[in-house]
């Protein structure tokens, strides 16, 4: 690691390296650590949307397209000033799909625990987002994160097909165990299937409504 984060005369860091030259890792595949945050959001708002907001009285999240928050990734110095504004970030959400190759999940945990390393160490509030594709990635996709803090999930999108609900409900079950959260958030329906044994854990469960559940909430109302 030590060479991976050094600087080469005349090399362009394509990498990103700046973003973990202190970074302390974890488990085989060293994922930066991320601290813990014991802090719960107050409203959370999108990385797209973020860009352009005023009102800088919430937590922004990237439960969105990764189209649409790549651009962090490709010049995090461009959006670390927008992003200090914040009352704090819940970390990428890179996509980890079941049929990608599991290098290419792997790549996205990193990316997502980098960009939130760097954050921490520029004095933004980090909440660690948990995500994992296959089953695979459950014996790693906790390394580097902390115990007994406040972590958050997204789950829309997770749960419509029979098969992700148990994909996501397993996971999360990993998660749990390994992490022991005070508190989780989730971005998405939480239903009592899979939730509520973690309400009788004694762990404290804040649901916030997606911006698609928002939409057809909004057409409900006026149909």
């Amino acid at each position: 690691m030590s060479k991976i984060n050094s600087i080469r005369k005349g090399c362009k860091d394509v990498f990103n390296a700046f973003l973990v030259s202190c970074a302390v890792y974890a488990g085989f595949f060293e994922f930066p650590v991320i601290k813990p945050c014991y802090d719960i959001p107050n409203r959370l708002i999108s990385f797209s949307k973020c860009i352009s907001c005023r009102d800088y009285n919430y937590w922004v999240h990237f439960y969105e397209d990764d189209y649409l928050f790549e651009r962090l990734w490709r010049n995090p110095k461009k959006y670390l000033s927008i992003l200090q504004r914040y009352n704090g970030v819940i970390l990428p959400d890179f996509s980890l799909y079941r049929d990608m190759p599991l290098v290419m999940q792997l790549w996205n945990i990193y990316r997502s625990r980098a960009i939130g390393f760097w954050l921490q160490m520029n004095g933004v509030k980090v909440i660690p987002n948990v995500r994992y594709g296959d089953n695979r990635t459950y014996k790693c996709c906790c390394d580097g994160l902390p115990i007994k803090s406040v972590i958050a999930v997204g789950s829309h999108g997770t749960l419509k097909l029979l098969e992700d609900r148990a994909i996501f409900a397993k996971g999360l079950d990993v998660v749990v165990k390994k992490l022991q959260p005070v508190a989780i958030i989730v971005y998405g329906s939480v239903p009592e299937s899979i939730f509520q044994k973690y309400k009788d854990m004694g762990i404290d469960i804040y649901h916030f409504t997606s911006d698609y559940g928002k939409a057809m909430e909004s057409l409900k109302g006026v149909v």
